[in-house]
């Protein structure tokens, strides 16, 4: 049963709007930076790697919080994310993903007392609600491992970017299918670093997605909301 609950809360047609989001690559493409199956794995690695060691230990850290039924903890680990993201499109994405998850969580277990009372603390503006703390609760009311919320995450953000290039790179789905089965293989090696990080830890150096945000913001690209 719990593979089930794995597969279902990671697999890409989970209706939290991923579709909606390129993770910059919509603008990647449109510059040029991205237009083949070698620089589209270069991409999508650089953006793993950025998940990894920000929404990723965000992830993991509401999830230990949750495991101690701490609505506080949860909720300091949402807003430093939220903090944490420089632009617009960033926090848009994760705060509408993470709404919509958060919903369904609370259908799922109607009786998890800190999925209720943070999704309440959402609808009333207190907490911003994001994607990552949001699938730490839900893994966590489900009792799922660490590891497992780790790979789901990473799963989703490699697997965002290989499903809009299907839409606006020059890839086939083998190329795609390709590309994700060895990034895979470097999430074991990223979990191990991950899991040791706390919210001061955070890290996501790459200014080329702040700007491809801002461009994405103020030009025509308008096929993914980021």
């Amino acid at each position: 049963m719990k593979v089930m609950r794995l597969l279902q809360m990671t697999d890409s047609t989970f209706s939290v709007g991923t579709f909606s989001f390129s993770n910059g690559l919509e603008t990647a493409a449109y510059e040029g930076m991205v237009n083949d199956a070698a620089s589209l794995e270069q991409y999508a690695r650089s953006v793993a790697l950025q998940g990894a060691f920000s929404d990723g230990v965000a992830a993991l850290l509401a999830y230990r919080e949750a495991m101690k039924n701490n609505l506080r903890g949860v909720e300091e680990v949402d807003s430093q994310l939220m903090l944490f993201k420089m632009n617009d499109e960033a926090r848009t994405m994760l705060q509408r993903m993470g709404r919509k998850m958060a919903e369904l969580s609370e259908r799922f277990y109607p009786d998890n007392r800190i999925i209720s009372l943070w999704h309440r603390d959402i609808k009333e503006e207190l907490t911003p609600g994001s994607f990552p703390v949001a699938q730490g609760l839900a893994f966590a009311a489900e009792g799922l491992s660490e590891e497992e919320l780790f790979a789901s995450h990473q799963y989703g953000v490699i697997n965002m970017v290989l499903g809009a290039a299907l839409r606006c790179v020059r890839v086939s789905h083998f190329d795609t299918q390709e590309i994700l089965f060895r990034l895979s293989e470097d999430v074991p090696r990223l979990y191990e670093k991950a899991r040791l990080m706390r919210v001061d830890d955070m890290n996501s150096f790459v200014p080329e997605a702040d700007i491809f945000a801002s461009l994405h913001e103020k030009g025509n690209m308008r096929m993914f909301m980021s």
